[in-house]
C-alpha cells in the first residue's frame, strides 16, 4: 500500500514479512519487561531487598528462584531470534502459546502494584496478545 505526501509523491509501504514482525513485538516487549524491573528499584525500600537476599514480590533469593527468574526472561529474549529462525509451522505454535502463557504471567502479576507497572503490565499485554493474533494469522498459501 502507498500513501502520498504533501508534495504529492507516493510513499513507498513494503509488506513486512511475518517473522520480523514477531521478532520486533518480542523485542519491544523485552524492552518493557528490563524497563519494568529497573523502574521497580526506584519504589521505596526494593534496592535494601536486594541488598538483603530477597527478589521483591517473590521472596529469598534462592538459586532455584534466581534460575525460575532467568529461564522466564530468557525465553521471550531468545524468541527474538528463534521467530526469525524457526520453520513457519513450528515457529506459529510457538509464538501463540508462549504469547498467551506471558499474557496470563503479566495478568497474574499486575493486580496490587504501582501505576508504572500496571501501565507497563498493559502494554506488555498488548504486545504479547499481538504476538499471538499476528502468529494465529500467519499466511497460508498452496502447498
Amino acid at each position: 500500500m502507498a500513501s502520498a505526501d504533501k508534495g504529492g509523491k507516493v510513499l513507498d509501504d513494503p509488506k513486512i514479512n511475518v517473522k520480523l514482525k514477531l521478532a520486533g513485538l518480542w523485542t519491544s516487549t523485552m524492552f518493557l519487561y528490563v524497563y519494568g524491573d529497573f523502574f521497580g528499584l526506584f519504589q521505596p525500600g526494593e534496592v535494601v531487598k536486594l541488598f538483603n537476599g530477597e527478589i521483591p514480590n517473590m521472596g529469598p533469593a534462592t538459586q532455584g528462584l534466581v534460575l525460575f527468574c532467568a529461564i522466564a526472561v530468557a525465553i521471550p529474549a531468545l524468541m527474538i531470534c528463534l521467530s526469525l529462525a524457526m520453520k513457519p509451522a513450528l515457529n506459529r505454535w510457538t509464538n501463540i502459546v508462549l504469547g498467551l502463557v506471558y499474557t496470563l504471567f503479566m495478568l497474574v502479576t499486575m493486580p496490587g502494584t504501582w501505576w508504572f507497572y500496571l501501565f507497563l503490565g498493559v502494554v506488555e499485554m498488548i504486545l504479547t496478545l499481538a504476538i499471538v493474533w499476528v502468529a494465529w494469522t500467519w499466511p497460508t498459501q498452496q502447498s
